[in-house]
């Protein structure tokens, strides 16, 4: 009998082995599989789930977003120095205005649309009427003031970028809060499970991301084209201070009977 037992009791521990064996391993297996699936559909979402998933105040963002990318297409087309001080609209003023040609300096800025016209066109008009009046004082105090209104017109336009780079993270807080609050008011209605909890905290994420990918460019934005245009501003008051000592030193035109 104890033969008998010491040749069963093998088997038997085999045979609970084989049974246990086939009964974890489905469950291993279904387990692997539902692991890879559910990465691979969070791999293989698309910019409008994250959008969707994102929840109300992705449209904020993305209205955020149109508005710094706007402001910032201006500050590329508009504040460099090709369209604030053109070398060949310089070259051709300074020519008039050594020879204080002032009907003829004007004529040259209204053709053109950069600062620098505006600036001479502005000073020339506002320091008097005639040659004989202009005075260095008096042209010089007329160009700061239109350099000034000049900077801060621009500088209006820079700050919209600081504007954007503030107001996109707190946008993307107040996802973050929603997304919290939903979680929480699920798990307070006795959600117990994790995927309970996964659309907020998804919202939450996900607004929290978008808010972050409008303000960090659009912060660089602001600092680079401040420093840009601190740059322009002063080299457009240099350039305006030599086409003001040009003409003050220069040598009037001779006006003929029908032009006086």
């Amino acid at each position: 009998m104890k033969a008998l037992l010491q040749i069963i009791r093998p088997a038997l521990i085999a045979l609970a082995l084989f049974a246990m064996s086939m009964f974890i391993t489905p469950r291993v297996a279904n387990a692997q599989e539902e692991k890879k699936s559910a990465t691979a559909h969070v791999e293989n979402k698309s910019m409008l789930d994250l959008y969707e998933e994102g929840g109300w105040v992705m449209h904020m963002i993305a209205l955020t977003s149109v508005g710094m990318l706007s402001v910032l297409v201006y500050c590329i087309v508009r504040i460099n120095a090709r369209k604030m001080i053109p070398l060949e609209f310089q070259a051709s003023l300074e020519s008039a205005l050594a020879r204080q040609d002032v009907d003829g300096a004007m004529r040259i800025c209204e053709a053109d649309g950069s600062s620098l016209s505006h600036v001479i066109r502005e000073t020339l008009t506002k320091a008097g009427a005639g040659v004989a009046v202009y005075t260095k004082a008096d042209l010089e105090a007329a160009a700061s003031e239109t350099i000034f209104h000049e900077e801060t017109k621009f500088m209006l336009w820079v700050n919209m970028l600081n504007a954007f780079a503030a107001v996109a993270p707190m946008i993307g807080l107040l996802g973050t809060v929603s997304g919290m609050i939903q979680s929480f008011n699920k798990l307070s209605s006795g959600a117990a499970k994790a995927s309970d909890f996964a659309g907020g905290i998804g919202e939450a994420m996900v607004a929290t991301a978008a808010g972050l990918l409008v303000a960090i460019p659009a912060m660089f934005a602001y600092f680079m084209y401040k420093n840009i245009l601190q740059s322009l501003i002063a080299r457009l008051s240099h350039s305006t201070s030599t086409l003001i000592n040009k003409f003050v030193s220069g040598s009037a035109v001779e006006y003929t009977a029908e032009q006086a």
